[in-house]
């Protein structure tokens, strides 16, 4: 049996985390002992004190046990933690050296959502594939230069360390260790009971790009502005250096460091945008689409938006259009 620690932190935490991720494994013990096999997991909440936090979140969570009395775990599940990150490292700086154990000892851990950016901070992610929620990303990345954030993906795995996109793709990771642990036919049959796509494996379509401009490069911030103003028409690399005055090379490495994007990604991102929120009205053909926003080529401009959001645009205009299941 695998004994389950469901963190408890201090802070304002994710309660739909916490009482997601129970409730799921939970299943897999009913449904093992249904089918008159031994149950699975031992899942205890755990906290820093044994008093639930009333001062987190939108209501406390009791925990079972606290970290002092747990000297041995197979599997922990950090959920996300609202707080101000500084915040609530500090409130929780306790769990650093017992995760770090914990690890060392062979137990397994889970970041769920924005908990990716506590667990960097124990230095446990650096040069492991690493997810977060998309809105979070700039800020992670600048943070944690160490971590390779994939955000993009709803799910990573690496060397016993399972990340987890946005809000609720917690429930794909979940499903995910499912399936490890229990088989594929376990999973499948939680997926149905709880009505989760387990074979989703981006954020990707969810993504809404706004430009990685919380840097303090001058030029750069020009650049961008030029782009988004200008996305439809041709923009080239040689002028946008030589309205900065840098060179090529220079201005293609300060841009990479300051909004981790070539200047070729970055105009692609801004053009699928725009073309993102065309199709979500949902009055002009994939085509006319297409044509507004610059390009000229459907092959192109369909491989560079599936790229982006892992949909075709026609894919995208039948899910998200307004219009969808009107009229």
């Amino acid at each position: 049996m695998k004994h389950v620690s469901i963190l408890v932190p201090k802070g304002h935490v994710s309660v739909v985390n916490i009482a997601g991720t129970h409730q799921m494994l939970s299943w897999v013990n009913e449904f093992l002992q249904q089918s008159g096999k031994e149950v699975l997991f031992n899942i205890q909440l755990v906290g820093l004190e044994e008093q639930p936090d009333s001062g987190g979140g939108l209501f406390p969570v009791t925990p079972e046990t606290v970290i002092d009395k747990i000297h041995k775990t197979d599997l922990i599940i950090l959920p996300a933690i609202h707080s101000g990150f500084e915040k609530s490292f500090k409130e929780n700086s306790a769990l650093v050296p017992w995760l770090i154990e914990q690890y060392k000892e062979g137990a397994e851990i889970v970041s769920l959502c924005i908990s990716s950016f506590f667990l960097a901070a124990t230095g446990l992610l650096d040069g492991k594939p690493c997810s977060t929620h998309w809105q979070s990303a700039n800020m992670f990345r600048e943070l944690f230069p160490n971590v390779i954030l994939t955000d993009e993906r709803i799910v990573t795995e690496a060397d016993g360390i399972y990340t987890s996109g946005g809000a609720y793709a917690f429930t794909n990771l979940v499903i995910y260790l499912i399936e490890k642990y229990a088989g594929r036919e376990t999973a499948i049959l939680a997926a149905k009971g709880f009505m989760i796509d387990i074979d989703r494996s981006s954020q990707s379509p969810f993504m809404i790009f706004s430009g990685q401009k919380a840097h303090k490069d001058e030029e750069v911030l020009k650049a961008q502005e030029y782009i988004e103003q200008n996305y439809k028409d041709k923009i080239s690399v040689n002028d946008l250096c030589g309205d900065m005055a840098l060179s090529r090379r220079t201005f293609e490495r300060r841009f990479k460091k300051a909004t981790s994007n070539t200047v070729l990604e970055y105009l692609h991102r801004v053009k699928v945008e725009a073309a993102k929120k065309e199709l979500e009205k949902g009055r002009k053909t994939v085509n006319e689409v297409m044509y507004e926003v610059g390009y000229s080529d459907p092959k192109a401009f369909r491989d560079v938006f599936r790229k982006i959001t892992d949909m075709t645009p026609m894919n995208y205009l039948n899910k998200y259009s307004v219009t969808v299941g009107t009229g």
